[in-house]
């Protein structure tokens, strides 16, 4: 963990898939929701949470995403150009992270809207204050389907993520979801993630699996039921994106009723 706690934090967004199922041929994060382009609600959140550097990791027509962002100066941009799973996607960070200080960083999904920079403020307090090498957000829903799992020890110590593929029944049965908000010490990350193998039902290089490896190299990892089941909703379908448009522009009125 370094010392260094007055540095902002950084981010890492992940902004580089498809979304094949989105019925469309635009990039996934760049579908609206309540009015903007679905990675624009995270970068706002990782903004209003005292992120400096925000490095979106783009790939599929990367070209229109930085085009989105164009207007956001800390947004710095590197490219994935194949994609073999999140733990690569964020990989790909790692030489702007050579030119930066020391320091923390959210890796973040460029998909996920209903994100709120509250949130992300709690996981960095936390994160500091234990003086963790990554901390982790998660949920309890009544349906996990889809969702990596958390494993705890009988203890209640965080073991690992285990992707819905990869999980035993007993895992399976687990209610408590990984929705991927991760703070993490940037060294160790990328140390942890030199180390992650694709060895799995997917073939794919998981970020998932980098908290698990951290904590077998003895590594502090903190695990904070912080995510309101709400927020965790994901997109996939046409379906699910209406149904998270409708949360997001109730969100949004609710919240210009407040101030009016």
């Amino acid at each position: 963990m370094t010392d260094t706690l007055s540095n902002p934090p950084a981010a890492i967004i992940l902004a580089a898939g498809k979304g094949t199922r989105m019925g469309g041929d635009a990039p996934k994060v760049l579908y609206e929701v309540a009015g903007r382009p679905m990675i624009c609600w995270v970068v706002e959140a990782c903004k209003k949470a005292g992120v400096g550097t925000i490095v979106v990791v783009v790939g599929y027509r990367a070209d229109l995403v930085q085009a989105a962002l164009a207007d956001e100066p800390s947004c710095v941009f590197v490219e994935q150009a194949e994609q073999l799973g999140t733990g690569h996607a964020a990989m790909m960070a790692r030489p702007r992270f050579e030119q930066m200080p020391a320091g923390d960083t959210f890796v973040l999904a460029g998909d996920g809207p209903l994100i709120r920079h509250t949130t992300l403020a709690r996981v960095l307090e936390i994160h500091r204050r234990r003086k963790a090498d990554a901390t982790l957000a998660t949920s309890v829903i009544d349906d996990p389907t889809g969702y990596g799992r958390v494993v705890r020890s009988s203890s209640g110590d965080f073991e690992a993520i285990v992707e819905q593929k990869d999980a035993t029944p007993e895992q399976l049965a687990i209610q408590e979801v990984n929705p991927s908000y991760y703070c993490f010490d940037a060294h160790a990350l990328f140390i942890a993630l030199d180390r992650v193998s694709n060895d799995n039902a997917s073939g794919e290089y998981y970020l998932t699996d980098a908290p698990g490896l951290l904590k077998q190299q003895g590594k502090t990892v903190v695990v904070v039921d912080a995510v309101p089941a709400e927020d965790v909703l994901s997109i996939n379908t046409p379906q699910q994106l209406a149904e998270v448009d409708r949360i997001l522009s109730a969100r949004v009125a609710s919240q210009k009723g407040q101030v009016a």
